[in-house]
């Protein structure tokens, strides 16, 4: 039976790192997959124009079209400065996406990860999904964003999957997906190369019995 599912995250390109081939799985089982992007992705950097802004958006586009995506949704909170705003912003705007496409599993951010923009998404998407009367049956998975998730340290939860999808199939559509990113890559042996993604891969592959996959912590299930 299809399913609306949700990939909300942080920037463009997190949604690819951290359950891009997934994403492909669901929307080749005839899923409907629905993205959420809430923060620009670029001011971090400094003044940045419109044109750039449009043009990482088109890259986010492109990528979603190859994992098959029924659509993508942007916001415009600002980079890594998303503490700056108020969480109920953060949260309305979560509910109203999460209203519109009504998903039955959600994709988000690990309420550890070092990137505040990453912890404050969780957390407004937990909000915006408690589990009040009324709600559907629903499960959340947080998820690892390479060269952010492993560098968390300290009074920061690591993560800790306990539930991992095998990706043979499409983890090259991952690869393929993360490469319409062109500014955000970096070479190898950093995390968010093409190779780094493949080797975490391999490696949560290896620690399922599979020859390659995607990790998650399940943060709730709901069911009937």
């Amino acid at each position: 039976m299809a399913r609306s599912v949700a990939a909300i995250f942080a920037h463009p390109d997190d949604e690819v790192l951290a359950c891009g081939a997934s994403l492909a799985k669901h929307a080749d089982a005839g899923d409907k997959v629905h993205i959420l992007i809430l923060a620009t992705g670029l001011a971090s950097r400094g003044e940045v124009e419109k044109e750039a802004v449009e043009a990482l958006r088109r890259q986010a586009w492109a990528a979603a079209d190859i994992l098959g995506a029924a659509g993508i949704t942007f916001g415009d909170f600002p980079d890594n400065r998303m503490d700056t705003v108020p969480l109920l912003s953060v949260v309305q705007h979560v509910e109203r996406f999460l209203a519109e496409v009504r998903p039955l599993l959600v994709y988000t951010h690990h309420g550890g990860d070092l990137n505040v923009d990453h912890r404050i998404v969780q957390q407004a998407v937990v909000t915006a999904f408690r589990p009040i009367p009324g709600t559907p049956p629903h499960e959340i998975r947080a998820c690892e964003v390479n060269s952010s998730t492993e560098w968390s340290v300290g009074s920061l939860a690591s993560f800790e999957p306990n539930l991992f999808e095998p990706v043979d199939t499409t983890l090259e559509r991952k690869v393929d997906a993360l490469a319409c990113y062109e500014g955000e890559l970096r070479d190898w042996p950093h995390p968010r190369s093409l190779d780094g993604v493949r080797a975490l891969a391999r490696w949560r592959g290896a620690q399922c019995g599979r020859d390659s996959a995607e990790a998650f912590a399940l943060v709730r299930k709901v069911v009937e």
